[in-house]
């Protein structure tokens, strides 16, 4: 045999992999906008079958076994409420989001990097306070010189996120595919057309 004995006999069409399933805390919220609270398929059929979540919304697509038959969940929501995390803890990813994925001193939201606005030779240290997104063309014009010394100002000071301030930032930023399914469940706040 040339290939893996898995990938010629395992069979697993290439459709069944498109069906994530939103996954909903016990009080029909995400667990997380961004990145979106998803699981494989697989991940929501096995927690429906283990009686960890409760189906809401399914898609028009069955999985079969020799002796059952399930349609694919598209919402899961869990039955044991997971408390959300009060620390939001300082990653390169949090502070693009916090920064809404802008350059701090030009607004531009291509090719981000991060900068220290008090720079490090300076004395500045790595922090929610000291660190913002920015652009690699202004992050090279600052280099490590003061805001004053390089004539730039920051659009907004930059500051530690609360847990809930940055999950309601990241629903500005919804992923590409959105089922119709999961949009009730997304934007609660969104205006109701008549």
């Amino acid at each position: 045999m040339d290939g893996d004995f898995r990938t010629e006999f395992v069979r697993e069409p290439a459709a069944l992999r498109q069906h994530p399933a939103l996954v909903l805390n016990a009080d029909y919220r995400p667990l997380s906008y961004y990145p979106l609270s998803l699981w494989p398929w697989q991940d929501a059929v096995k927690a429906a079958w283990l009686d960890r979540v409760d189906i809401v919304a399914e898609y028009d697509v069955w999985v079969r076994s020799p002796s059952t038959e399930i349609r694919i969940p598209s919402v899961v929501v869990l039955k044991d409420y997971v408390k959300p995390q009060k620390r939001v803890a300082f990653t390169r990813f949090n502070l693009f989001l916090r920064d809404e994925f802008q350059c701090q001193y030009c607004g531009g939201r291509g090719d981000l990097t991060f900068d220290h606005v008090v720079p490090r030779a300076s004395g500045g240290i790595t922090s929610w306070q000291n660190v913002v997104a920015a652009c690699s063309p202004c992050n090279l014009r600052k280099g490590s010189k003061s805001l004053r010394r390089a004539n730039m100002s920051l659009r907004k000071p930059p500051r530690a996120p609360g847990a809930e301030e940055l999950r309601n930032m990241g629903r500005k930023f919804p992923p590409n595919h959105l089922h119709e399914s999961w949009i009730d469940y997304l934007y609660w706040d969104a205006e109701l057309q008549a």
